[in-house]
């Protein structure tokens, strides 16, 4: 099936007189008839459901469509896009560890990453997504455990080399973990550019509408664990927190790394999925090929309109063939990138607040990616933790406004946009 008919059709079939919508399956526990069928899930032998903090079957049902869509072997859903990032590099990499790190990433990830993760022992070095090919090899370590970056990062828009960054990961033996959110697997699929874990903040246009915080992870299944055991014991060696099971053995290639991840963070941290949010994201993915084209329509719209107002400093847009990004843009997302333009107001933050004020179609949220226009002003909000030297490597500065185009008319939003200019 093209990409197109998976986002309606993947991840759940009925049988004969079956639900034709996706069940909500709304229950914490399943009934077994002895302990012993029990016990077979639990060792792992047997498929099947026991408890839903570690599986539900309406989450594994659209987990399974988000993995068909990204071209994955396995994937899992989490309560967040923070905990799919935190489990994604987490599982393989813990107290005395390193990552790679692109620099210009969502502040919130950076903040995990900086912050919270150092305190539990793992050490990131952040680079610039357009480093020279020394200094990201100089960027390894023999601690290292993972590389990560954003397709197209939050709110900078940079647009990351997958290949190049997959390239030098693979070349020091660990995989490259990339979060897919802005761009979808309808723009870009970034196992095909070597990739071999995705994240996704589900929050955003995979759902959509604004209804349900979620994430998910999707592993391509070609990352060979065992050919580097030595970098990654938690999957090469016997868990005896889960009855001594070897997971890249047991599991293979296909389901080590998600099969872990469940069984062992989501036991451990619990950052489980909801039913009724799940059932809620797979509605969004049903429309997300559709809902995807306009937003990158309104968006480029809206980011040529900006890019001749006098009123306007700059503007960034990777659809844009005046940006730094448009080329490698083209190259990893021919039919589109995102929906979300960054720009500069003359006159700085002060003249970026009094224009977000006089939106009125575009409401100040902390969202995006949503069916509705949103705007916000990332260095006093989403990236307030950093200081100016980090924003300047995140790709925030102080004049900088996230305009997410949601998709009404481009005409509305461009008239509504010219007024607030207009008043300043």
């Amino acid at each position: 099936m093209r990409i197109e008919t998976k986002c309606v059709q993947s991840g759940y079939t009925p049988g004969n007189g079956e639900p034709r919508q996706i069940p909500i399956v709304q229950s914490t526990t399943f009934k077994y008839a002895t302990s012993e069928a029990m016990g077979r899930l639990f060792d792992l032998e047997d498929s099947g459901y026991f408890y839903s903090r570690l599986q539900n079957p309406t989450c594994d049902a659209v987990a399974a469509k988000i993995c068909d869509l990204e071209g994955g072997t396995a994937a899992m859903l989490t309560s967040s896009g923070q905990s799919a990032n935190f489990y994604a590099v987490f599982n393989i990499a813990g107290n005395g560890d390193h990552v790679v790190s692109s620099a210009s990433i969502y502040g919130g990830t950076y903040n995990l990453f900086a912050v919270t993760m150092k305190r539990m022992g793992v050490d990131f070095t952040f680079i610039s997504p357009d480093c020279t090919d020394a200094e990201l090899e100089a960027a390894f370590r023999p601690n290292t455990k993972a590389v990560f970056g954003e397709t197209i990062a939050n709110p900078a828009l940079t647009v990351f080399d997958i290949e190049r960054f997959a390239n030098a990961a693979h070349a020091h033996g660990v995989p490259l973990i990339v979060d897919n959110t802005f761009a979808t697997p309808i723009n870009c699929r970034p196992f095909e550019w070597g990739a071999d874990i995705v994240t996704h903040s589900t929050t955003k246009y995979m759902d959509g509408h604004g209804a349900a915080v979620g994430g998910a992870i999707v592993d391509a299944g070609r990352f060979d664990w065992i050919s580097h055991a030595d970098k990654f014991p938690g999957m090469t060696t016997p868990d005896e927190s889960y009855h001594g099971v070897t997971y890249a053995e047991k599991f293979g290639l296909g389901g080590a790394f998600i099969t872990k991840c469940t069984v062992q963070l989501m036991r451990d941290f619990g950052s489980t999925p909801s039913p009724q949010s799940a059932f809620m994201l797979n509605l969004g993915l049903e429309s997300l090929h559709v809902r995807m084209e306009r937003h990158c329509e309104n968006a480029l719209k809206v980011a040529q309109y900006l890019e001749q107002h006098e009123k306007i400093a700059w503007v960034n847009y990777p659809g844009l063939a005046s940006s730094p990004y448009h080329a490698r843009a083209q190259k990893y997302m021919p039919k589109g990138t995102c929906g979300v333009v960054s720009f500069g107001v003359k006159g700085g933050r002060e003249a970026a607040s009094k224009f977000m004020q006089n939106l009125k179609i575009a409401a100040i949220e902390t969202h995006v990616a949503d069916a509705r226009t949103c705007c916000l002003h990332p260095a006093s909000t989403t990236h307030r933790q950093m200081n100016d030297a980090e924003l300047v490597a995140a790709g925030v500065s102080g004049d900088l406004v996230r305009l997410s185009c949601g998709l009404e008319s481009a005409e509305d939003l461009i008239e509504d946009i010219a007024q607030a200019l207009a008043q300043i």
